[in-house]
């Protein structure tokens, strides 16, 4: 199968086939142009998108929640689709279309060449064709000629009215005329030697040449045509493995998305630590004066938080008789509040926070001391770091002068012994912060203090039946209006102000508003101990450390002396190596009950 042999007659046929086929190759080099700028276009649209939707700095708090998280990582895998994109965009711009290119001007070239020696061919056969019919031609006229003179002479012999000399001249013109019949019979017979032979070789060899390379490059486009459809899903098949990883990424991502654990994060956050506000003391009006009800009342209730500012921003202080100065100055307590406030003024961060973070919630002031002092430690190191650096530097300048002279870093060196020992303290104040805070919270969340938060606002004590009487409130006008706030403010056993399940029957309000105007009362007395409303067993051993609570050891028998009141806390005693008692707390789930009938 040859076109030289096949179609050595289709010359403008070819030539019109092979520019068609170059024209479908360039074809698809548009083609793959449009596809890249889709891909570019479409590539940086995902880009866009992705920017669009990052997250803001003022959202970055957020990315603890799962479903956030599970957004920036489809976002990152959405931003690698598009790189995926932009890589399939780049290689079929590099590759296909650049191959694409040379190859249809290389075919160009060619198929010019070859046409240009199909028509030069062509041209030449042209020619002797023409020289071929001309001989012919002349053959002919000659041959014609010579045929009339030879039936002049003829005539002429024949007429005795002709002189010899009239007969002699047409039989030279005779001569002359096969003469000159002969010579074109001879150049006719030459001609069409030549143009045989030249016929022959122009359609045996040399115009099936020029076919033949037509053909070799139309079968080199066709074969490249292919190749480059391949080789362009190639480069999409090269990533679809990533683009199916970075399905699975989204899928893992989707997963990844756990509604119970955002719900303990939105708690961890917004958990104030805080107890909920006890329930509304009924106020005997007919035993107490009005105005220390309502004080009394508010002050139990709004202002129960162990925070300064619950404290400072209770009621307004009334105005004693002593004076003004005597209302703000006249004891030791009021001095340590406005010290308080003046401290606290002077301690607020930029972010208008407390340097301590006391003004926000318990558990969130831990959380902010933890991250600092996180924050602190890495700015340590990383200072140390830089530390043992310039000191290594100094070492080896010092060993070796020509490397550089070691009092170019003993400034930066003093500079950053100077910022480490800055860090060191900050680390250690907040530090301290920390401890502080950890410290009230184990006050405020033993069960000692959970008890009494528990008594509706008033300071009650328990007698030997278990039954609680609520304190009675002393009378005067001479008692600020803060005494309430300041006896409530902490409710933990340690401050003095607090329920104690051993205090004297109806000692309370009043022991409060002395310990507030500075005066310390202390009672000791002996208790009758309480009758056991039954027994437990401890399930699990538990480790007492709260105030209040005792320890207990798996499957010690205990005597329960006051039941669960609703704070996850039951109280039990059980005999000492003393010839005693141990009392206090433990936790309700730790043990089984067996109640007295």
């Amino acid at each position: 199968m040859s076109w030289g042999t096949d179609l050595w007659d289709q010359f403008d046929n070819l030539s019109l086939h092979t520019n068609r086929g170059i024209d479908v190759l360039d074809k698809y080099a548009n083609f793959l142009r449009d596809r890249v700028a889709i891909e570019t276009e479409y590539a940086g649209k995902l880009r866009r998108l992705v920017k669009n939707y990052q997250p803001k700095k003022k959202e970055e708090e957020d990315n603890e929640f799962t479903s956030r998280q599970a957004f920036r990582n489809l976002l990152k895998e959405v931003g690698d689709l598009a790189g995926q994109r932009e890589v399939v965009s780049e290689t079929l711009q590099l590759q296909i279309i650049q191959g694409v290119t040379l190859l249809s001007k290389t075919l160009r070239e060619d198929r010019k060449k070859c046409l240009n020696d199909g028509t030069v061919l062509q041209q030449t056969l042209s020619a002797q064709l023409s020289s071929l019919e001309r001989a012919k031609r002349n053959y002919d006229k000659a041959y014609r000629d010579s045929e009339k003179a030879v039936e002049n002479h003829k005539k002429a012999d024949m007429d005795f009215n002709l002189s010899r000399a009239e007969v002699e001249r047409y039989k030279n013109i005779m001569t002359s005329k096969i003469q000159q019949s002969d010579d074109a019979k001879n150049e006719y017979a030459n001609q069409l030697q030549k143009t045989n032979n030249l016929q022959q070789q122009h359609y045996g060899t040399l115009l099936p040449a020029v076919f033949n390379r037509l053909q070799e490059l139309d079968e080199k486009r066709t074969r490249g045509i292919r190749e480059f459809i391949i080789g362009a899903a190639d480069v999409e098949s090269s990533v679809a493995p990533i683009i199916a990883r970075c399905m699975e990424g989204i899928v893992k991502a989707g997963e990844s998305i756990n509604e119970q654990e955002d719900s303990l994060k939105v708690i961890e956050r917004y958990q104030s630590g805080f107890q909920p506000p006890a329930d509304i003391p009924f106020e005997d009006l007919s035993k107490m004066d009005s105005s220390i009800a309502t004080q009394s009342n508010y002050s139990s209730v709004t202002y129960n938080h162990l925070t300064i500012k619950g404290t400072i921003s209770g009621p307004k202080f009334k105005k004693p008789r002593g004076g003004i100065l005597n209302s703000i100055f006249g004891s030791n307590k009021q001095r340590q509040i406005i010290e308080a406030c003046i401290t606290m003024k002077n301690s607020l961060t930029a972010d208008g926070q407390k340097e301590d973070y006391s003004d926000l919630p318990p558990n969130q002031q831990r959380k902010k001391l933890q991250a600092k002092i996180a924050e602190l430690q890495h700015k340590v190191d990383q200072e140390t770091n830089t530390r043992d650096g310039l000191m290594k530097m100094k070492i080896v300048y010092e060993a070796n002068s020509s490397l550089g002279n070691p009092m170019t870093v003993e400034g930066q060196l003093n500079e950053s012994e100077h910022e480490l020992e800055k860090l060191k303290n900050d680390l250690k104040k907040y530090q301290g912060y920390l401890d502080k805070a950890n410290q009230l919270q184990v006050a405020n969340n033993s069960p000692q203090s959970n008890r009494n938060q528990l008594q509706n606002g008033h300071r009650t004590s328990r007698h030997s039946n278990g039954s609680a009487s609520a304190d009675d409130h002393n009378d005067g006008d001479d008692q600020p209006d803060d005494a309430g706030s300041l006896s409530s403010s902490s409710a933990s056993p340690e401050s003095g102000l607090g329920t104690s399940h051993t205090s004297l029957p109806g000692s309370g309000q009043g022991s409060a508003n002395e310990n507030a105007m500075g005066e310390e009362t202390c009672y000791e007395t002996e208790v009758e101990l309480l009758q056991p409303l039954g027994t437990c067993r401890a399930l699990y051993p538990f480790e007492a450390t709260s105030e209040g609570s005792i320890p207990m050891n798996e499957g010690e028998e205990l005597q329960v002396i006051e039941n669960d009141q609703g704070d996850g806390w039951t109280r039990v005693r059980r005999a000492n190596n003393s010839n005693g008692w141990d009392e206090g707390f433990v936790p309700t789930s730790y043990i089984e009950c067996t109640l007295f009938a």
